[in-house]
Order: structure tokens, then C-alpha cells, then sequence
């Protein structure tokens, strides 16, 4: 496990946010739920990203359950990327060699499927500009 920061240490998950409303905690439960639900899809699923869907796990549990906030900050795969993210928006290369290799087996899929060439153009063109975004983040030390 990585070392912990000065801001958060790895057992301590920063405080949660509270919501203005009720009904904006449920919102956030359910946005924390469905994220982790395709983040853990996307462990298994080329294509699909995990570390987005966990980060916004991680933001959606922070404003409406403490109790999931502190279980994913915890949690031996997913409390990384979310202790990373909090050290300044940090990507691991791990995690991003896996996005780049999912993402042009995806690419290259594209060429091969019956699709529209715009589709196609505009999938592996978001792809693109997500690679150049993750490798310009920092990684953790």
C-alpha cells in the first residue's frame, strides 16, 4: 500500500460532505451505487473504464453516505486511486498503461465493426483526447 499523506492518512477517509437536501443524498447514494457497480464491471469489460467510475464513486459517497466513503477510501484496489486523486489528481501508470491498452483494443475493434465513419472517427477521437488528459496527470510517488 502506498504511504499515506499528511492530509489524509490511509485508515482516515477526509470528512463527508453533507448535501443541502434529502433528496440530494439519495440522488448521490444512487450516482455512488450505479458508479461502483460499472467501475467493478469495468475491471472485467475492455473498454470500460474502472478508475473514472470510482473516483465518482469516491465524490458521490462523500456527500451522501459516510459509511461508503469510508469503505471505498479503505478498500485495498479502489482506496488507491481514491487517496491518489486526493494527493493532487494523481494517475498511476499502472493505471494508465491499462487505459491506453483497453483503449486502442477498442480502437481497433472500431475499424473492424460495420459502423458509420463518424462513429468511428468521433469514439477513437474521445479516446484520444482522454489519453493525452490522463498521461499529462501526475503519478503518485
Amino acid at each position: 500500500m502506498p504511504p499515506a499523506s499528511a492530509a489524509y492518512p490511509a485508515d482516515d477517509a477526509p470528512p463527508p460532505l453533507a448535501p443541502t437536501t434529502p433528496l440530494m443524498r439519495v440522488f448521490y447514494l444512487c450516482l455512488a451505487v450505479l458508479s461502483l457497480i460499472l467501475g467493478i464491471i469495468g475491471i472485467f469489460v475492455p473498454g470500460l473504464p474502472t478508475t473514472v467510475f470510482i473516483l465518482l464513486a469516491g465524490w458521490a459517497a462523500a456527500r451522501s453516505s459516510p459509511r461508503l466513503h469510508v469503505w471505498l477510501w479503505q478498500h485495498p484496489l479502489f482506496g488507491s486511486m481514491l487517496r491518489d486523486w486526493a494527493r493532487g489528481g494523481c494517475v498511476s501508470r499502472r493505471a494508465k498503461c491499462s487505459a491506453s491498452a483497453m483503449m486502442a483494443l477498442c480502437a481497433l475493434v472500431l475499424l473492424y465493426v460495420a459502423a458509420p465513419w463518424w462513429a468511428r472517427a468521433s469514439a477513437i477521437g474521445c479516446m484520444a483526447c482522454v489519453l493525452i488528459w490522463l498521461w499529462m496527470r501526475p503519478e503518485p510517488r
